[in-house]
């Protein structure tokens, strides 16, 4: 599965390309919107017609959840275009019989839809734990490259650690219980230029390195979608096509 978030040997130039951008708006939009959106609607209308299947309400109901699970994993699968090189086109099985049983055993005996339910749904607080967590490591990274321009600003526990409720500005890199300037702490309290400008520089190598991490961990969730998201690979498909052309045989499908 070939994916457009390229990786490069030289992190400066792995910084200045698509790629971590790319990825962290792919990991920014199923972490803030995406993910638990899908999974919310998802998870409300399997499990509305799971208790319903009690009454002969839950038959419609059924069909209805398998419509929303095939809409919500058509939704992700235009985000995947983002990332993948390919679209992802699913498959489902169409319906041959009429009647409304018909439609619920086609959808719910179809592998695809229980691929859709994999990953929609069990697979959904995995993929934001990771994806939540590597994001905000990145974010956070990149604050702190642009810390000379705002350390000034804050007051007191500002920043990755704690400080208590001292009114001196500057931002916490550390532990500092009694203040910036009281004993027991451990760190930096960047409350100057030159620290400012330290700190930033420490951040920036961390930033860059850290950008292979980011790309990795989209390329990660989009294999895995995309692996439940795709439709099979039909392993007729070469003779179907052979049989389809005009020959000796004539064509499979006479012209209408």
């Amino acid at each position: 599965m070939s994916t457009g978030l390229r990786l490069y040997r030289n992190p400066l130039r792995l910084a200045v390309s698509g790629s971590p951008w790319r990825a962290a708006g792919f990991l920014a939009v199923y972490v803030f919107v995406a993910g638990w959106l899908l999974f919310a609607v998802a998870f409300t209308a399997s499990v509305t017609a799971a208790l319903f299947l009690i009454t002969l309400a839950g038959i419609p109901l059924l069909v209805a959840a398998a419509g929303v699970l095939h809409g919500c994993a058509n939704a992700e699968r235009l985000r995947l275009r983002q990332v993948l090189s390919e679209p992802v086109r699913g498959r489902y099985r169409p319906v041959t019989q009429p009647g409304i049983m018909a439609r619920v055993r086609t959808s719910w005996r179809d592998p695809a839809t229980w691929r859709d339910v994999a990953y929609l749904i069990g697979l959904w607080p995995l993929l934001f734990i990771m994806d939540g967590i590597v994001l905000t490591v990145w974010l956070t990274l990149l604050a702190g490259v642009t810390l000379p321009a705002w350390y000034w600003a804050p007051r007191g526990n500002v920043g990755l650690g704690y400080a208590n409720d001292t009114q001196i500005h500057g931002v916490t890199l550390g532990y500092f219980p009694h203040g910036p300037l009281g004993p027991g702490g451990w760190g930096v309290y960047v409350d100057t230029l030159p620290r400012a400008l330290l700190a930033a520089a420490v951040f920036l190598v961390a930033f860059l390195l850290f950008n292979y991490v980011l790309v990795l961990t989209a390329r990660a969730h989009a294999w895995i979608a995309g692996s439940l998201l795709r439709a099979p690979s039909d392993p007729l498909a070469p003779a179907k096509e052979v049989l389809a052309r005009p020959g000796p045989l004539g064509p499979l499908h006479t012209a209408r």
